[in-house]
């Protein structure tokens, strides 16, 4: 996963989510507000660019003080790509099992993805 911090690059993808609205609001918002200075320590992370697959939103890891915490360890989710999703979900760093987390999205389909990787690893999800 790459994090994007340059604001060529956020101001572009935040472009390009916006004609995909209202699918993509739960990670337009934290691009927007990276883009804007980041007062609230988030980054923005793509598969690939500018041509992404998935788009993922959370809170900076130096600023994850509990692991079992749901709430700071909220992730927002976008994705064009199913696979680019699993393929996320079960094989990055960017989201780890060990800790407790919320998947925030709009698309149809989250949920099954999400319950595939699940069960593939042996996870439970609530």
């Amino acid at each position: 996963m790459l994090i994007l911090r340059c604001p060529a690059q956020l101001q572009l993808l935040e472009e390009t989510l916006r004609k995909s609205l209202p699918a993509t609001l739960p990670v337009l918002g934290t691009v927007m507000t990276v883009a804007r200075g980041n007062p609230a320590s988030h980054e923005v992370l793509v598969d690939s660019w500018p041509h992404f697959g998935v788009v993922l939103t959370r809170l900076c890891p130096e600023e994850h003080r509990d692991p079992r915490d749901y709430y700071t360890n909220q992730l927002a989710v976008f994705y064009q790509d199913k696979g680019a999703l699993q393929a996320l979900l079960g094989g990055t760093e960017a989201v780890t099992p060990a800790r407790a987390f919320q998947l925030l999205g709009m698309q149809d389909g989250l949920d099954e993805a999400v319950q595939e990787v699940a069960n593939a690893r042996g996870l439970k999800v609530e």
